[in-house]
C-alpha cells in the first residue's frame, strides 16, 4: 500500500452479492463498455457459480471504507514446464473509475502475488489488450516483464 491510499485496503474472496460492483467496473471501460451486458446480470451470475465450484479460481475484492473499489480474477494452472511449475493468471484487474490512481491497482497486485506465493505458484503472468499504455507502465513499474506476445481466437 502506498501513501496515497487514504484508508486500509481489505481484500476477501467476492460473494454473488458483490457482483454489480464487480460487473460494473468491467463495463465502466472504452473496451469494457462494448463487450460487457451489465444490464443481463443473470450471464454473470452463471459465470460466477461455476467459478465458485473451481478451486483453481477466485475472484477477489478490494474493499476500502466498507466499499469495492476494485477487484481481479487469479487462476492458478499447473504445468509441466519449468520443471512441472504451477503458475498464476491475473485476469479482470480493475479498479473504480473514479479511484484510480489512488494505490489501489498496486495493492491489488500485491495481494495477488502473495495469493500466488501462498498457493504454491513460481510465476505470476497476466494479460492486457494493446491498446491499454497506462496499463502496461502500470505492469512495468510493479516489476512485470514484458515477455510473451500474446494471442487469442475468437470463438463465438
Amino acid at each position: 500500500m502506498t501513501a496515497r491510499t487514504e484508508a486500509a485496503i481489505s481484500f476477501r474472496d467476492a460473494r454473488a452479492r458483490d457482483l454489480p460492483a464487480i460487473v460494473a467496473m468491467l463495463a465502466d471501460d472504452a473496451l469494457g463498455k462494448g463487450r460487457e451486458t451489465p444490464q443481463s446480470p443473470e450471464i454473470y451470475s452463471l459465470a460466477f457459480g461455476r467459478m465458485e465450484g473451481d478451486c483453481n479460481t477466485r475472484v477477489i475484492v478490494a474493499e476500502q471504507a466498507g466499499a469495492i473499489v476494485g477487484s481481479y480474477q487469479i487462476n492458478f494452472i499447473q504445468g509441466l514446464s519449468r520443471g512441472g511449475a504451477r503458475r498464476a493468471l491475473v485476469e479482470a484487474v480493475r479498479t473504480r473509475t473514479d479511484l484510480r490512481s489512488k494505490g489501489i491497482g498496486e495493492a491489488m497486485m500485491r495481494h495477488a502475488a502473495e495469493v500466488a506465493r501462498k498457493a504454491g505458484c513460481a510465476i505470476l503472468q497476466l494479460t492486457s489488450d494493446k491498446s491499454r499504455s497506462r496499463a502496461h507502465a502500470f505492469y512495468l513499474r510493479l516489476g512485470f516483464a514484458q515477455s510473451h506476445e500474446g494471442f487469442k481466437l475468437d470463438l463465438q
